[in-house]
């Protein structure tokens, strides 16, 4: 059976990663692993390979390597063990001219090599005999069959390649369309059903993807849930494997029993609008039937109802989930850092590869580099924040999985709190169903700390200069109060074209309470080309040496300077405030 993990292509040198760059187009969801120091442009950096190999071998991860098979089979030989877990392992020649099959036969290896060596326009190198000569492989079903007793094909396929006939029972075009030797009176059988069967040496069982299971109400808690569908499926007879997905109004979206059957099935959930199920509602079935009929597409007559909020549908061939209905919609408000790739978070990176649209400032948006590739990009002015975040949700109601991209921190002056803002203030009924998360990112004030040393070391506020959300009096109490109270003080949006005086009356309240060598750091273009940092006093800063791309660190009466031989000056306040 085909996997469906997305792969790894893993990469030695930039010479490689045009070819890799090439098969992604054929690969959703894979990621680039290149050879830290020389490679670049790649999604996820590594220094040793054969750690970075065996690890995702032992996840499970399909593998295919652009280098030498040699080095893939030592790698990973002292991994081999049971040829029936094995992800699939491919090598591609460097220049693309070769795609070799190694490993994960049985998991979709050879369809994998194809679909790769078509997009590289080679042949690839099958080996495996059956596949050869029957223009399929039994042992890997297409997508939409499950075979259910596997231990029985190698023997099987032995006896088809010695010269046996096989009847087929059941309709699989895959199947049909071979050059598998079928006969009506052969001895072998191959049979595909939806229905409970005890498979033989001489029958292989293919389960097809037919069997719509939909719920349209809470069923108890998520172990009480998983066990009433097992059950019903036992009562009536039916192959879990032959199930293609969990189907529900998207009202219900929010339900983790309805999450946990389909978890523990391994099928994706998928929920109808009120429009989509209208129809048949009128019709006078049940909100479960109506969600059956319309995952399957079948008559009104074929929907089993086997309980009040569940009901079975079978269709005439094998299901698409990713065809009916939609997802749960998902909305991850993310944080890139400052600007520099090695800043973003693992858990940014791996929303930003899965996500399908991206909505942001066009400056935010090109940060996201080679990881936006493929995604649909939602671009508006910096100020539009509102109209952003109701975008933004409006796209994950329809089923999307959106990322709102801010730099730095998205909870920090950033889009974070304008998409709960509009969630609270509209809380338009689709958006109930949205799974939200927000994944932190290093503020722009850290990354200015760091690269300086540590003047955020003790106490330390942060507030933004800019009076378009707040009224200029409120900043002017806080810079006061701030200053009183001895915080380190980082500013943000300190200045704009607009905007200048602010950071001069600023300096003005600073000086009632600060010394004027207080030390002062500005910050600019952080992780971004054209990066400044530099330390100067308090009465050296004006207007003129910031922009709303520099964030400004004002020292406490005990931040220390401390200058080295070599030119450099580090900042820190230290932790003991005491002389």
């Amino acid at each position: 059976m085909m996997t469906k993990i997305a792969p790894a292509i893993v990469v030695l040198g930039q010479n490689s990663v045009a070819v890799a760059r090439k098969m992604i187009s054929v690969l959703p969801g894979a990621t680039l692993y290149g050879l830290a120091g020389r490679t670049s442009g790649v999604d996820v950096s590594f220094t040793n390979f054969g750690e970075t190999l065996r690890e995702l071998f032992a996840e499970g991860t399909p593998l295919i390597g652009i280098c030498a098979t040699g080095i893939l089979i030592r790698t990973l030989a002292p991994m081999l063990s049971d040829k029936r877990q094995e992800p699939p392992v491919l090598a591609v020649a460097e220049d693309g001219s070769a795609v070799v099959p190694l490993l994960g036969g049985l998991n979709g290896l050879n369809d994998l090599a194809r679909r790769i060596a078509e997009v590289l326009d080679v042949k690839p190198a099958i080996t495996t005999t059956g596949d050869l000569r029957f223009r399929t492989a039994l042992l890997s079903p297409p997508p939409g069959y499950h075979l259910a007793n596997s231990d029985d094909a190698k023997k099987f396929i032995s006896d088809l390649l010695a010269g046996a006939q096989l009847k087929l029972e059941g309709t699989a075009p895959w199947l049909s369309n071979s050059q598998l030797p079928i006969d009506p009176n052969g001895d072998l059988t191959i049979q595909i059903t939806e229905r409970l069967v005890t498979p033989t040496s001489s029958c292989l069982v293919y389960h097809p993807a037919t069997i719509a299971i939909a719920i349209s109400d809470i069923i108890g808690y998520e172990n009480e849930a998983i066990a009433l569908v097992q059950q019903l499926l036992v009562d009536a007879e039916l192959a879990p494997a032959s199930v293609a997905g969990i189907f529900a109004p998207i009202s219900t979206a929010t339900d983790p029993a309805i999450h946990a059957v389909a978890s523990a099935l391994g099928v994706p959930t998928r929920f109808f609008t009120p429009n989509q199920l209208k129809s048949s509602l009128s019709q006078g079935y049940s909100l479960a039937q109506a969600a059956a009929i319309a995952a399957t597409g079948t008559s009104p007559t074929l929907p089993l109802s086997v309980s009040p909020h569940i009901a079975i549908a079978i269709a005439p061939e094998p299901i698409d989930p990713s065809t009916i209905g939609q997802p749960r919609g998902r909305l991850a408000i993310i944080g890139t850092g400052p600007g520099a790739s090695q800043w973003m978070s693992p858990q940014v990176k791996e929303i930003l590869k899965s996500a399908t649209d991206l909505v942001g400032y066009k400056t935010y948006l090109d940060l996201v580099g080679s990881l936006g590739d493929g995604k649909q990009r939602h671009e508006s002015d910096n100020r539009e924040e509102e109209a952003r975040a109701r975008m933004a949700l409006d796209l994950a109601a329809a089923g999307r999985y959106v990322a709102v991209v801010s730099s730095g921190d998205p909870g920090i002056y950033a889009m974070a709190t304008a998409v709960f803002e509009v969630l609270d203030r509209d809380a338009k009924p689709e958006w109930d169903s949205i799974d939200i998360q927000v994944a932190p990112g290093i503020s722009a004030m850290q990354a200015a700390a760091a690269a300086i040393g540590a003047p955020l070391g003790h106490d330390f506020c942060a507030i933004s200069l800019s009076d378009i959300l707040k009224p200029w009096s409120i900043i002017e109490q806080r810079i006061a109060a701030a200053a009183q109270a001895d915080f380190v003080i980082a500013f943000y949006n300190p200045v704009s074209k607009e905007r200048t005086w602010q950071l001069a009356q600023a300096i003005n309240i600073l000086l009632h309470y600060r010394t004027p060598d207080t030390p002062v750091v500005l910050a600019r273009n952080l992780g971004r080309s054209g990066q400044t940092v530099k330390a100067i006093a308090l009465e050296q800063l004006t207007p003129t040496a910031a922009d709303m791309r520099t964030i400004i660190l004002i020292g406490s009466t005990k931040t220390r300077t401390i200058r080295r031989s070599d030119g450099n000056v580090w900042l820190y306040t230290p932790r003991r405030y005491t002389d």
